[in-house]
């Protein structure tokens, strides 16, 4: 699969994966879920179930991070056709922008109008608490600033204009739906909203790179989400976030804590069924 020597794919070779995947699935989603780390079971919603691995699916990438499964899930969610990706990609990883989006255009190839992300975060709001959920009202997209734009390269218009908006890139109306959904569940109590900010990865944050995002305005702090948002917006798609705060980031010299993958998971565990919740009764009243 492509890493960082190569840099594109063809508007074919995503239509070979879309082909595929539509002549071996009678499920003919419109709402895609990218499952963040831990966030997998969220595809045990899905009822009338086709399971792809991403190992036999034409072209398509291989998930290595502990806490993301690898394959596609097609299924029947309240009776909305849906398909569920357990396990992203990452730059950490050693992918490149390119790959780290594929799936992301093979969704739009296969009739996907709304692309919900969910992540597990780091916590840069001081407000917030481990195990709150945040609603993402927009991002920053730090290796966008390096120059690692999805959109960088030739544009195929196929998929999109070349200079797409992103000042509404998360759906306002799907973020009201999602409140008030909260509500009615009993869930605003830890529900949030705020600003995801994405580094690379693989190492966590710094103090002194904390600091600096907080003083940017960001909310929540992870590796992944904002080139599939990108991709997604391009496409033309509504795009619906959720990052789940796993863990404090820390802010002070004196402190003890590390930030760690199995703290992330072990939270992502912890909040599982409310997210599960959400993500169900948002989808059902679209």
């Amino acid at each position: 699969m492509s890493t960082s020597s190569e840099c594109s794919y063809s508007y074919e070779e995503y239509q070979e994966t879309a082909d595929w995947l539509l002549a071996n699935t009678h499920i003919r989603p419109k709402v895609a879920i990218i499952c963040g780390s831990g966030l997998g079971g969220l595809a045990d919603l899905l009822d009338n179930k086709n399971v792809f691995p991403y190992d036999i699916i034409p072209r398509f990438p291989h998930s290595t991070v502990q806490g993301h499964k690898g394959q596609l899930v097609f299924g029947e969610l309240n009776g909305k056709q849906c398909v569920c990706m357990q396990g992203r990609f990452h730059f950490y990883e050693g992918y490149n922008v390119a790959t780290v989006t594929y799936p992301v255009r093979v969704f739009f190839l296969l009739g996907i109008e709304t692309l919900i992300v969910t992540n597990a975060a780091g916590g840069l709001n001081s407000k917030f608490k481990v195990g709150d959920i945040m609603l993402i009202r927009d991002h920053i997209n730090m290796p966008g600033f390096a120059g690692q734009n999805p959109l960088c390269g030739r544009n195929e218009e196929r998929f999109g204009v070349r200079f797409p908006c992103m000042s509404d890139a998360y759906d306002r109306d799907l973020a009201q739906l999602a409140r008030k959904t909260a509500e009615e569940l009993g869930c605003a109590s830890f529900l949030q909203e705020g600003v995801y900010c994405m580094l690379a990865g693989p190492s966590y944050e710094t103090i002194a790179e904390c600091r600096v995002l907080q003083m940017l305005g960001a909310d929540a702090v992870g590796m992944s989400t904002v080139p599939e948002v990108v991709i997604a917006r391009h496409c033309g798609m509504r795009v619906f976030g959720l990052s789940l705060i796993t863990n404090k980031v820390v802010t002070d010299y004196d402190s003890k804590e590390r930030a760690n993958h199995e703290e992330i998971l072990e939270t992502t565990r912890m909040r599982t069924q409310d997210l599960k919740k959400i993500v169900s009764n948002l989808v059902t009243n679209m």
